[in-house]
């Protein structure tokens, strides 16, 4: 199947990649002349595991290629848009990324193309591109919704292995091509209206986030009577109802979809009359969270003017070098401005927000504390005794719960003061 794919971002490369190393016949589509020229050089614009392996594969057996051109919509059977939906200041969704690519798009459209939002939109998206199609080529062409569920750092695998896939249609046509793409795909497939399906990624994302303040929640009142939220998770995750997945406490949720997702369904309801309280004190948690934190470490080192803070992880999580809404850089800025002196590792990511080094060992070098801000693995298998030995004061705020009770032990053996997120 001829397969367009228009945004070459975590969503559209990632998706593309994936669909070519199934042998469809995939052009990715950007507007970014810079983008596209690197990526036609094996060249990618983020780090992703796996990824360039995928997209080299492609590339090799010719089954993607990347233009700046939206000509090869005029051969494809089904065109995905898979571009930016930025938040509004009043967490609304911004979507003139969306609208731009359907004007394009409706200056090549022809009859049989079916068109699929991949991206996150507000329900009602979807029939607004099929207007503005419409308006352009005078056709009204199929449209349908499938909503990614990617995780950044698992994205290819999410994609190739996905736990379901959701499309939502208002043809039988649409269906069918729909079919044919996930049809090799050995997972639940759930097939409803447009508008379900555009709603249920929001209803997702907003879930989980609202799982992750819970147990920062619950972490919060552990270290108020003395328990330990990770023997309160482990309990609670073997409930089958509930599961363990997303009850790990820390420092909160960031990245580019949790915080941009919970404010546009928050936003949507309001739109439609309907007040989510919940939905805004799961934001409330999350922002006071990360603050709390903050205090936690000025609480116990006291005057931070002065004092070096080595900063383990900039990224919002592990395995990406993606630094949107990280919450260990909202930590960083906090302690910059406290007169604190940040020396920052991350095998990934970069930023001018703080002071950058190579490695591990050389950000906790002469350090009055250590705190790890992102769950990369690397950071569970370091050698404490010489991170000690390096440290002016051997202290690990740990705001990502990483470190095993294993791990634990040898901190105490070690004489290195340990303090996580709830208890």
């Amino acid at each position: 199947m001829k397969i367009v794919i228009v945004g070459t971002g975590y969503v559209g490369l990632v998706t593309g990649a994936c669909f070519a190393s199934n042998g469809h016949d995939v052009t990715c589509v950007d507007v970014d002349e810079e983008k596209v020229k690197n990526l036609s050089n094996g060249i990618l614009p983020f780090f992703e595991p796996g990824l360039k392996e995928l997209v080299d594969q492609g590339r090799s057996s010719l089954k993607i290629q990347f233009s700046t051109s939206y000509e090869s919509v005029e051969s494809a059977d089904t065109t995905f848009i898979c571009v930016g939906t930025p938040p509004k200041e009043d967490g609304g969704v911004d979507l003139q990324y969306i609208f731009s690519a359907a004007e394009q798009i409706g200056t090549h459209a022809h009859p049989n193309l079916v068109v699929v939002t991949k991206s996150t939109v507000p329900v009602g998206t979807t029939k607004k591109v099929q207007e503005i199609i419409k308006n352009i080529s005078g056709l009204e062409v199929r449209v349908a919704s499938n909503p990614e569920f990617l995780r950044e750092g698992n994205a290819v695998e999410d994609v190739l292995n996905p736990d379901r896939v959701v499309y939502g249609v208002d043809s039988d046509y649409a269906r069918g091509v729909l079919n044919e793409i996930y049809q090799t795909y050995n997972c639940p497939i759930v097939k409803t209206t447009i508008e379900s399906s555009e709603m249920i990624k929001y209803a997702s994302n907003a879930f989980l986030a609202t799982k992750i303040s819970f147990i920062n929640e619950i972490a919060n009142v552990c270290e108020e009577v003395g328990a330990d939220v990770r023997d309160v998770a482990k309990g609670m995750g073997l409930d089958a109802r509930i599961g363990s997945a997303f009850l790990r406490a820390g420092i909160g949720y960031g990245g580019s979809c949790f915080p941009k997702d919970v404010r546009a369904l928050k936003s949507i309801a309001g739109s439609s009359g309907y007040e989510f309280k919940l939905l805004s004190s799961v934001i409330e948690v999350n922002n006071a969270q990360w603050r709390r934190f903050v205090e936690t470490i000025e609480s116990t080192l006291g005057d931070l003017n002065g004092k070096r803070i080595g900063l383990l992880g900039l990224a919002f999580k592990g395995n990406t070098d993606d630094i949107r809404e990280s919450v260990s850089l909202l930590i960083a800025d906090a302690l910059t401005q406290k007169g604190a002196h940040v020396v920052a590792y991350d095998p990934q990511a970069t930023t001018d927000h703080v002071s950058t080094v190579n490695s591990a060992y050389e950000a906790i070098r002469d350090a009055d504390a250590l705190v790890i801000g992102t769950e990369w693995s690397e950071f569970t298998n370091l050698d404490w005794k010489e991170i000690k030995d390096s440290m002016n004061s051997p202290i690990i705020f740990d705001g990502k719960n990483l470190l095993s009770k294993e791990v634990f032990e040898e901190l105490q053996e070690l004489n290195i003061q340990y303090i996580g997120v709830g208890g």
